[in-house]
């Protein structure tokens, strides 16, 4: 197939540090083109792809400071696709709904992944006015707020099995991983390594917005308590060395995450996760098997002392089985040629849903 996988343009594919869509688009690639299909993404210039990269702009917003207002950016992105519209037998959209109102007139298959959370208000308006457009939910619960969207499938993340080593052994401490802000509840992870007596490795992003909530609710937990050391944002090798020695990542999240890609990070190396029972994590926690779901602090404390029944092989497994990109690309590659039948018969596309 000639695929068009159109990325955000916030970070390059892969990203150098965080950034989850684009760290998943990037894997999506990449096996796509493994697999003989003809790729094309539209992305920033400083990406790095074995498909043929179209370049939208010189280097990722975020980076090169262009982030404040991305829209005119955005806007001549998806411009440069419908130009080259007769290239392609299916366009991939990961980056927002900017293209929603240009769908009805596309000649083109296309359907469009929906990275980020559903709970603002405005989504079941934009959803709703846009019922025809093709959704593709990264889990089941990302979809609750807006059940009577047009999703055609739900595909999870996947990595490949050779990015992240396997490590059969762990070191004493714990690992958290991921941005600094309210609903990610940093200072249940401090709460829980602190009660067990383990050190917390963290390595974070700290977004502009969150900056305040970083001085004034974490910064004293992480001064005031010596267990605690804060790394930063860390690339794939970082990831690697963190993740794969800790006993297991910490997840406490406060918010229905929509998929979680840290967690199958660490379940790449064997690491097992203790999650808190939110959005996505009961779809890919399985309790006992590759961590433990929990509800509370107390139950996350429990959980600690429950690690050593957990079989980190068993984790490896897992991962391999359920959240590998090639069992991804393979559903993408299904729902692909579903849309792309679709299209032919003038209807819409049915609901039928794949699952990992």
């Amino acid at each position: 197939m000639r695929i068009a996988q159109i990325s955000t343009l916030h970070e390059s594919v892969p990203p150098v540090g965080y950034g989850g869509t684009e760290r998943v688009v990037h894997y999506l690639t990449e096996e796509l083109v493994r697999r003989g299909h003809d790729v094309v993404l539209f992305a920033s210039g400083d990406s790095q792809t074995s498909a043929q990269l179209y370049p939208c702009v010189p280097k990722g917003l975020r980076l090169s400071g262009q982030a404040a207002d991305p829209s005119v950016h955005n806007a001549i992105q998806l411009d440069h696709v419908i130009t080259h519209l007769d290239d392609f037998d299916i366009l991939h959209f990961h980056n927002g709904h900017l293209h929603f109102p240009l769908a009805r007139l596309m000649e083109v298959p296309h359907l469009s992944t929906v990275h980020g959370p559903l709970h603002a208000p405005e989504e079941k308006m934009l959803y709703k006015h846009f019922h025809q457009v093709p959704l593709v939910s990264i889990s089941e619960s990302q979809r609750q707020p807006v059940p009577e969207a047009n999703w055609v499938g739900t595909v999870y993340h996947g990595l490949p099995n050779d990015l992240y080593r396997y490590e059969a052994t762990a070191k004493p401490y714990l690992a958290f991983v991921g941005r600094i802000s309210p609903e990610k509840r940093l200072d249940r992870a401090i709460a829980i390594a602190t009660a067990v007596g383990l050190p917390l490795k963290v390595a974070a992003k700290i977004d502009p917005v969150d900056t305040p909530y970083f001085h004034e609710q974490i910064e004293p937990l992480l001064r005031d308590n010596p267990l605690v050391e804060f790394i930063g944002e860390v690339d794939d090798a970082g990831k690697q060395e963190l993740l794969g020695h800790a006993l297991a990542l910490l997840f406490p999240i406060d918010w229905p995450e929509p998929f979680g890609l840290v967690m199958i990070e660490a379940n790449a190396c064997g690491t097992p996760v203790i999650a808190w029972r939110n959005g996505s994590t009961p779809e890919v926690i399985r309790h006992g098997v590759n961590g433990y779901l929990v509800d509370s602090i107390e139950a996350a404390i429990a959980a600690v002392g429950q690690l050593e029944h957990l079989d980190r092989a068993r984790v490896r497994s897992h991962f391999e089985v359920r959240f590998s990109v090639s069992r991804q690309a393979e559903d993408y590659e299904q729902l692909y040629r579903h849309v792309i039948q679709a299209h032919r018969c003038h209807s819409p596309a049915h609901r039928t849903p794949v699952h990992a």
